[in-house]
């Protein structure tokens, strides 16, 4: 029936409603019923407004298809879709590809099968076509031989902070992909602390600029981590909404470590935390979680109740199956990975597909002596995962969980061209990577160039201390009169619910810190806001034994304020000026001189510069170091910057001053503050 056969009958059915019967063909008056004589205006108003309203209908119906056709045949549609418009003609073969990775015995995803002889055709970035060698009928503009090896998807990081790497993105990728890492969800609140509404930017900068290496952002819920700290950003509801909304390549609010405050109603940052999860929510974003110290069934319960997705921390083997059953998805460090994978199959499991390694934090020096992704792969082996599922860990399960399995984490058609090529997969040799379809790394080697990109004052000028610090801005002032004061001890990681006492000698007035008990001071400075401020305290069991020296770092996590460690307070104001200078970085001060540093000039966290340089800074940090004498273990405490942290389990913690609190000692799960000596 046409458009206007159906408008037409329509009013028919109306007229037969209206009046009982269809008016005289010929004279068209209505053969009204008894019934209708009554009402026989207003059914003739009625009559004669669906008539007006038949024709406007008619006009309408038949116009829509040009208006309709008009408007979305003139859409200019994303570069996604004209992508995989493209991908569709090469798969046809009606367009030739860029190139073929033939021969190579395929993993693949879905089936957890290896595939012999495979091909698979390539179209710019992203894979058009796969099946048996020689059984497309296209034609490729380049083929690479791939047989006698082996190809799984590109590695991918379900939880990293590469600011922990020291590198920019850029270098990053220069770093860790010819280790088979190809794409990343990155963690993101360390810079966020710094650059705060920046920080979705600042990750795509790179990729933007022709880097190979796809960051997918995380975004940081700890910005700040508690209400005690204040630092370079605040996300609430609309911060999060909007960076969800800025990119595709946002795709997560990540680690809520906030316990206290998530928990408790009454809790100052418990608005904050749960406005960021329904803004996740809201624009379909995936929240990441991170229990540390959580290993009671109720808190297990309650943190999967929230909505909390996965966790990176299992303090033992019992809390990460626990973790596991009740649906939360493990991302495993290395260190994690080696009691809690063999207890996971020692239990029987079958299946993986809720499971991940990571990388979590390691700095440029240490993945290049042990790896990234292929390391934490290889130790999955190690440790008794089946091979295709420790490969899956790597990549699939984690491309699922982000809901971006349709570009990363398996070689099928859509998805991005990132292939490893393996001479022996039980041990993760790598021969070649290819990332976005290009050879990018070949036997350890970067083999594409490094983008040059000009980064903004936003990070690039980010030590705001706003003055140089003086050895007087770290003495602990003692009462008049007293040879010997009450001290507030703390230690690396402690968790206790009460802090140490202890008693420490006064001379000329000052409080002083006493290596010989293992005793130095720790100190923090205020680099955000340009006031300066400085924290101290003593510590216990860390820092350094040889005279007038100090360490200082702007890398403490997660505000990332400078901390300096020492036992003279000249060596600690040296250090942290040093510091400041450098844009952000370490230096280390042996008997009052400034003996070595690393130079993270953006943000204070990362540099941008090649992997081998950055890491030799590394190494010539830690030869100094050694050559001192130091509390307990011999060397850098690097632990230290993670000491800092204000999440579960922390409860007393060292935070820069705030109003209300200028010795910034705090017990960060409930606000109650003590003095550092009394």
């Amino acid at each position: 029936m046409s458009i206007c056969q159906q408008a037409t009958s329509g009013c028919r059915l109306l007229r037969l409603i209206c009046v009982g019967n269809e008016p005289d063909p010929f004279t068209m008056k209505m053969n009204l019923t008894p019934f209708s004589v009554k009402f026989q205006p207003v059914f003739e108003e009625v009559i004669t407004m669906y008539s007006t309203i038949r024709v406007f209908s008619v006009l309408f119906l038949l116009s829509a298809p040009m208006v309709y056709g008009k408007a979305h045949g003139d859409m200019e549609f994303s570069d996604e879709i004209k992508t995989r418009q493209q991908l569709v003609q090469v798969a046809l073969a009606r367009e030739p590809a860029d190139l073929i990775i033939r021969g190579a015995t395929v993993l693949n995803m879905f089936t957890s099968k290896w595939q012999k002889n495979q091909d698979i055709v390539i179209k710019g970035k992203r894979i058009a076509w796969t099946g048996d060698a020689g059984a497309w009928s296209g034609k490729s503009k380049q083929i690479h031989d791939a047989s006698g090896l082996w190809a799984v998807p590109g590695f991918g990081e379900p939880h990293k902070h590469i600011e922990s790497t020291y590198l920019s993105p850029e270098y990053e990728a220069e770093l860790v992909i010819p280790m088979g890492n190809t794409w990343t969800a990155e963690g993101s609140h360390e810079i966020s602390n710094v650059v705060g509404n920046y920080n979705a930017e600042y990750w795509l900068k790179a990729e933007r600029a022709g880097s190979p290496l796809k960051i997918f952002v995380s975004v940081g819920s700890a910005t700040p981590p508690t209400v005690y700290e204040s630092g370079g950003g605040y996300y609430g509801y609309k911060e999060m909404a909007d960076f969800l909304k800025y990119d595709l390549r946002v795709i997560a609010l990540g680690e809520v470590m906030d316990w206290p405050a998530l928990i408790n109603p009454g809790a100052p940052g418990h608005q904050r935390i749960w406005e960021m999860i329904q803004a996740t929510y809201d624009n379909r974003g995936v929240v990441e979680g991170h229990g540390k110290g959580l290993s009671d069934l109720n808190d297990i319960n309650a943190f999967a109740a929230a909505g909390l997705s996965s966790d990176h921390d299992a303090d033992s083997k019992e809390a990460g199956f626990n973790k596991l059953q009740r649906g939360t998805y493990l991302e495993l460090r290395a260190d994690e990975a080696r009691y809690v994978l063999p207890y996971l199959v020692e239990q029987g499991i079958e299946s993986w597909s809720n499971v991940s390694i990571t990388t979590d934090d390691r700095d440029v020096h240490t993945t290049l002596q042990l790896g990234s992704m292929d390391y934490n792969i290889r130790n999955a082996i190690e440790s008794g995962v089946p091979m295709k599922d420790a490969y899956a860990m790597g990549s699939f399960n984690t491309a699922k969980h982000f809901h971006i399995e349709h570009l990363m984490g398996s070689i099928a058609p859509g998805r991005y061209a990132d292939v490893v090529l393996l001479s022996d997969p039980k041990t993760v040799a790598i021969e070649r990577v290819f990332a976005n379809g290009q050879l990018a790394g070949e036997k350890g080697k970067y083999l594409l160039p490094i983008p040059k990109i000009e980064y903004p004052e936003w990070v690039s000028n980010t030590m705001n201390i706003g003055r140089q610090v003086t050895a007087e801005d770290f003495e602990i002032k003692a009462a008049a009169g007293r040879k010997t004061m009450n001290v507030a001890l703390m230690e690396v990681f402690y968790f206790a619910p009460d802090f140490i006492r202890g008693e420490l000698p006064v001379t000329d007035g000052v409080v002083k810190a006493d290596p010989a008990k293992n005793i130095n001071k720790v100190a923090l400075v205020d680099r955000h806001t340009g006031s300066g401020k400085v924290a101290k305290m003593f510590w216990r069991d860390v820092g350094i034994v040889t005279p007038r020296s100090a360490l200082a770092s702007s890398h403490a996590h997660d505000l990332h304020n400078v901390w300096a460690l020492g036992n003279d307070d000249e060596a600690m104001a040296l250090a942290v000026n040093t510091v400041a200078e450098s844009g952000g970085g370490w230096a280390l001060v042996n008997n009052g001189k400034v003996v070595a540093k690393v130079r993270l000039e953006l943000a204070g966290l990362v540099t941008q510069r090649p992997a081998a340089e950055v890491a030799e800074e590394v190494e010539a940090l830690n030869i100094q170091a050694d050559k001192m004498k130091w509390i307990g273990n011999p060397g850098i405490p690097e632990l230290m910057r993670f000491a800092f942290l204000t999440a579960s389990p922390w409860k007393w913690q060292l935070v820069a001053p705030y109003e209300g609190n200028p010795g910034g000692f705090v017990n960060v799960t409930n606000g109650e503050i003590h003095p550092v000596v009394w």
